[in-house]
C-alpha cells in the first residue's frame, strides 16, 4: 500500500530560504546546485570542519526498488538509477533510503518547544556569514572582536541547549545584544558576493550536519530493531542455566511427533517469547487442541532455553517438540550450518517516472529462507504441515486450513498481486516466468509434503540458488522461480500483514483477521513496536510468569 510522509526537514528548508532571501538581492533558482568553498573564517573557534567529498545518492531502479530489512536473515538487492541531490534525499527519498525509520520517526516525532533555540541559530547562520569581511577591515576591528565573542557566546550556549527549556535566563539580554551587532554589520558597506558565498557555504555545511545526524538516527534505530532486546536476552540465558540445573522430564511423545494423522504446526524461530506467543493464540483460539502438535525448530544458542521453556509450560492437550536444525547427528543430510528464518524485503514502486520517490507505493514481502527447503527430510512421515513464522498472533481457529484442497499445489499462502512477476524482471533475469502471476508472503502457509516430495521442489530451489547465487536476494528470487504455478491463493481473511510497519491499519479489520502478521522492522517485543498493535501480542504472555517478571519481559 501507498505510504506518503510529510517530509520531516520541509519547515526547515523554508526557514532557510526565507532567512537567505532577508538578506540580500535575490539568488538564482540553481544557486544550490555547486558548493562554494571560499571565505575562510578566521577565528579557532568559529572554524568549521571542511566539507567532505559528497557521496551520492541511492541507486534507484526505475520501476522498482527493493531493499530487505534486517531484523531477520539480509539480503540486499540495489537499483541502478541516481538520487537528484543530498536536499531531495532528506526531503522525499528518506523513506526509500532509510526504510522504515523515517515512518517511525515521524509517527514517535515529538513537538519541540525551541522557537529561541531558532532564533539564536538564525542569529549566529547571520553572524557567521558575515564576520569573514567584518574582520578584514582595520577600521572596524572593535566591530569585529564583539561580533566574534558574542558568536562564540551564543555557540557556547546552542552546544548545551536543544530546548528552551535549557537556555540559560538571560538568554534574551544574549539575543538582543547579538541582533543589535548583527545590525550594525549591515550598515557596514562591503561586497554582497562575499557575504553570498559565505551563506551558501555555511548553508552547505548546515546540510551536511543534517545528513550526518539522519544518518546517525537511521543507524540507532537499525541497531535497536536487529539487537535482542536485554529483557530477552535475559531470558534465554536464564532458561538455558535453568535447564542444566532442574533436569526436568522431557517427555518424548514420538509417536504424535510423527503421527500424519494429526495437525502439524511448524515454527522456525530463535526467539523462546514470539514462538510461545504463536502456540499459546493458536491453542486459545483452538476448537480441539487434541490433535495439535507444535514444531519449533531453532539453533543451538536457543535451543536449550527453548526445550526448559517449553517444558515448564503447557498448552492445553497439544504438545510441543523443540528441535535443534543446527544438529548435523540428528538431521544428517537435512541439516544447516545455521538456522534461517524468513527473509523480508521492502519492495517500492515509483507512481511515475516524474514522481518524487516519496509517492512511491511500498510493500513489505516476507518469503521463504534456506531452512524451510529442508522440511520434506526433516518430517519424512507428515504429508502436510502449517508453517507460521514467529511475528503472528492467531486470533480463531485453524482446523479450516486442514480441510483445503489445494488442488495440486505445493503451498497455501497469502497473495500480494500489487506485486507481480513482471514488475520484477530486471532481477529474474533470463528465467521465463509468468509476467501476470502474483508474489506471494509467508506467515501462515500450508504445505503438501506429499506433493513437495513428488515435485523435488527443494532440489529446484538448491540450483536456483546455485545459479543466482552471485546476485543479492538470491533466495526472494529463487523461491518466486521454484514455486511458480505452485501457490494455492488463500482468501485474504486469514492474514491481515504489516502491523510490523503499518501505522494505519483499521482496528476492525485487526479484530476480524485470523491471524496478525507483524511483517516490518517493528516487532511487537521490541521497544519500537508500533504500541497500538502491541496489545494483540502482549495479551498471550504469561504475565505471572517468574522467569518473565525478573528479566522485566512483561513491561
Amino acid at each position: 500500500m501507498p505510504l506518503q510522509r510529510p517530509s520531516p526537514s520541509g519547515d526547515r528548508s523554508s526557514h532557510i530560504d526565507n532567512l537567505v532571501r532577508k538578506l540580500g538581492p535575490t539568488l538564482p533558482k540553481d544557486v544550490l546546485k555547486g558548493f562554494v568553498n571560499e571565505a575562510k573564517n578566521e577565528t579557532g573557534s568559529i572554524n568549521a570542519t571542511p566539507k567532505t567529498q559528497q557521496k551520492k545518492g541511492i541507486p534507484i531502479p526505475p520501476q522498482v526498488v527493493m531493499q530487505p530489512f534486517t531484523s531477520k536473515n539480509i539480503s540486499r538487492i540495489n537499483g541502478k538509477a541516481k538520487m537528484k541531490s543530498d536536499v531531495d534525499e532528506s526531503e522525499g527519498f528518506c523513506d526509500l533510503k532509510y526504510g522504515s525509520y523515517c515512518i517511525w520517526r515521524e509517527e514517535n516525532r515529538e513537538e519541540m518547544h525551541d522557537s529561541m533555540v531558532k532564533k539564536l541559530k538564525d542569529q549566529l547562520f547571520v553572524a557567521r556569514a558575515y564576520f569573514p569581511s567584518i574582520v578584514k577591515i582595520p577600521a572596524q576591528s572593535k566591530l569585529s572582536g564583539e561580533l566574534k565573542q558574542n558568536i562564540q557566546e551564543v555557540e557556547r550556549v546552542l552546544s548545551e541547549s536543544t530546548t528552551d527549556a535549557d537556555l540559560p535566563p538571560e538568554i534574551q539580554k544574549k539575543s538582543r545584544r547579538m541582533e543589535a551587532v548583527i545590525a550594525r554589520a549591515k550598515s557596514v558597506s562591503l561586497d554582497c558576493n562575499n557575504i553570498d558565498k559565505k551563506l551558501r557555504q555555511i548553508f552547505d555545511l548546515t546540510e551536511d550536519e543534517a545528513n550526518f545526524h539522519m544518518k546517525q538516527s537511521a543507524f540507532l534505530y537499525q541497531l535497536a530493531v536487529q539487537t535482542m532486546p536485554k529483557s530477552l536476552h535475559c531470558l534465554s540465558m536464564r532458561l538455558t542455566v535453568e535447564y542444566f540445573r532442574d533436569h526436568l522430564f522431557d517427555k518424548e511423545l514420538s509417536e504424535k511427533y510423527s503421527d500424519p494423522t494429526l495437525q502439524h504446526y511448524v515454527i522456525f524461530s530463535n526467539n523462546v517469547i514470539a514462538s510461545s506467543v504463536v502456540i499459546n493464540s493458536t491453542v486459545v483460539h483452538a476448537i480441539d487442541t487434541v490433535n495439535q502438535v507444535f514444531h519449533v525448530l531453532t539453533d543451538w544458542q536457543n535451543y536449550y532455553a527453548m526445550k526448559h521453556w517449553f517444558l515448564r509450560n503447557t498448552f492445553r492437550d497439544a504438545v510441543v517438540q523443540v528441535l535443534n536444525i543446527e544438529d548435523p547427528d540428528s538431521y544428517g543430510k537435512a541439516t544447516l550450518s545455521h538456522l534461517t528464518l524468513p527473509v523480508e524485503f521492502r519492495v517500492s514502486f515509483p507512481s511515475n517516472d516524474s514522481a518524487p520517490a516519496i509517492n512511491n507505493r511500498t510493500q513489505y514481502v516476507s518469503i521463504f529462507s534456506h531452512s524451510h527447503y529442508l522440511l520434506p527430510e526433516i518430517f519424512k512421515n507428515l504429508e502436510k504441515v502449517v508453517v507460521l513464522d514467529d511475528d503472528v498472533v492467531v486470533q480463531q481457529d485453524l482446523s479450516a486450513l486442514w480441510s483445503l484442497n489445494m488442488g495440486g499445489k505445493v503451498t497455501g499462502a497469502i497473495e500480494i498481486c500489487s506485486v507481480k512477476m513482471d514488475q520484477l524482471r530486471s532481477y529474474l533475469g533470463d528465467h521465463s516466468f509468468q509476467k501476470h502471476s502474483c508474489s506471494w508472503m509467508s506467515g501462515l502457509n500450508v504445505i503438501d509434503l506429499a506433493r513437495w516430495r513428488d515435485l523435488d521442489i527443494s532440489e529446484t530451489y538448491w540450483k536456483l540458488v546455485k545459479e543466482v547465487s552471485m546476485k543479492e536476494g538470491s533466495a526472494l528470487l529463487a523461491t518466486l522461480l521454484t514455486f511458480q504455478d505452485q501457490i494455492y491463493a488463500l482468501d485474504r481473511v486469514w492474514v491481515l500483514s504489516g502491523l510490523g510497519h503499518d501505522y494505519g491499519l483499521d482496528i476492525e479489520g485487526i479484530k476480524k483477521a485470523a491471524v496478525l502478521h507483524y511483517n516490518g522492522n517493528m516487532k511487537p517485543w521490541l521497544d519500537l513496536g508500533i504500541p497500538k498493535y502491541k496489545e494483540y501480542w502482549k495479551k498471550f504472555l504469561n504475565h505471572e510468569d517468574q522467569y518473565l517478571s525478573e528479566c522485566n519481559v512483561n513491561r
